[in-house]
């Protein structure tokens, strides 16, 4: 992949900064101007690692999607700035057509594909007719690799959404950018199909060395995706790792909560389990070990049928624990249950 180093076309006084990750911000912010001020991106430090799958996740209205803009140069930073191998990226105030060349940003609503338009027409559209057959050539070549070579012939508004999804891919990466992001790229993809969609991507991280930079909301389709996860809260970022780290080793309770579907409780709620902490403490569902019992403390308050396992709602009156059922066994709402904790997580 052709490499852009500078900027200097666009911003003539920058210089670069050595010894950056690949993308780098810096106490980057960005307001919306509405009735009132509303901060989306507020006073945040990052760093995206080279030939990665990075994901931001967090609920919705977190800022995510704006990072995920002002990373690709679509919005102006209100303060702070965003650097791609250490040169700041061009803004609209820079660039006649917002965007960096050396990125290709896919949005949730296939904004830029023509819907009447054949697959095939779609994705060739992007390449230049200097040389024919390396336009054919590259055309078949990225289609094959989204897996939609034998679509290549229908109109897209007759696809699915996985399979317009991949058109929008194919799109973007036919021109072998460096970087690809994608605004909550599976929303409209069916569940059953999620998992082969994002193989193919990795693989194709793998065979080319793309970085990825992606927006969920969801964080449990990407925590076999990613390479890193980046979480958002309230225009903030609040912890930056890998997949494995943020799960087991969460620093913030809200991380826990996203990941795990942590139980979450105040010292006073932990001391009611035998567990002495002067902080809020995170307990998975997964360690929370429970076994039936006449003369048990708590009680199966609910049962949340889950797929392979069932999600069990268990409380004594004064605590609700989540806990998980696995391998299924037979078990009444109504049942007394003794509950043990096998680990827990203390926050600060």
């Amino acid at each position: 992949m052709a490499q852009q180093t500078s900027s200097c076309q666009y911003i003539p006084n920058d210089q670069q900064k050595v010894g950056l990750p690949l993308i780098y911000g810096e106490n980057l912010s960005h307001a919306f101007q509405a009735k009132r001020e509303v901060i989306a991106v507020n006073k945040v430090d990052f760093g995206i690692r080279e030939g990665k799958i990075t994901a931001i996740i967090g609920e919705s209205g977190s800022g995510k999607s704006t990072l995920l803009k002002l990373i690709y140069g679509l919005l102006e930073p209100s303060s702070g700035e965003v650097r791609y191998r250490g040169w700041l990226v061009p803004t609209r105030k820079d660039k006649l057509i917002p965007g960096h060349d050396a990125m290709k940003f896919v949005s949730q609503g296939f904004d830029d594909l023509n819907l009447y338009a054949k697959v095939w027409d779609n994705v060739a559209s992007q390449l230049p007719n200097t040389n024919l057959s390396l336009k054919e050539s590259k055309t078949r070549e990225t289609l094959n690799r989204l897996k939609i070579l034998h679509l290549d012939q229908q109109r897209v508004a007759d696809l699915s959404g996985g399979e317009k999804q991949r058109v929008a891919i194919a799109r973007a990466l036919v021109n072998e950018p460096e970087v690809l992001l994608m605004d909550e790229p599976f929303n409209q993809v069916d569940a059953a199909f999620r998992d082969a969609l994002q193989q193919d991507i990795r693989q194709i991280v793998e065979d080319t060395g793309l970085t990825i930079l992606l927006v969920s909301h969801d964080p449990t389709e990407v925590l076999a995706l990613s390479d890193e996860l980046i979480v958002m809260k309230n225009a903030k970022i609040i912890e930056q790792g890998s997949p494995t780290k943020l799960y087991y080793e969460p620093t913030h309770s809200y991380t826990a909560q996203l990941l795990a579907k942590s139980n979450i409780l105040s010292s006073n709620q932990a001391a009611l389990m035998g567990i002495s902490s002067n902080h809020t403490i995170g307990i998975h569902q997964e360690d929370v070990s429970f076994e039936e019992n006449p003369q048990g403390t708590f009680h199966v308050k609910d049962i949340r049928f889950r797929g392979f396992y069932k999600e069990l709602i268990l409380s004594n009156g004064q605590l609700t624990l989540h806990a998980i059922l696995y391998p299924l066994s037979k078990i009444a709402i109504g049942s007394k249950v003794n509950i043990s904790i096998t680990k827990y997580i203390t926050f600060d």
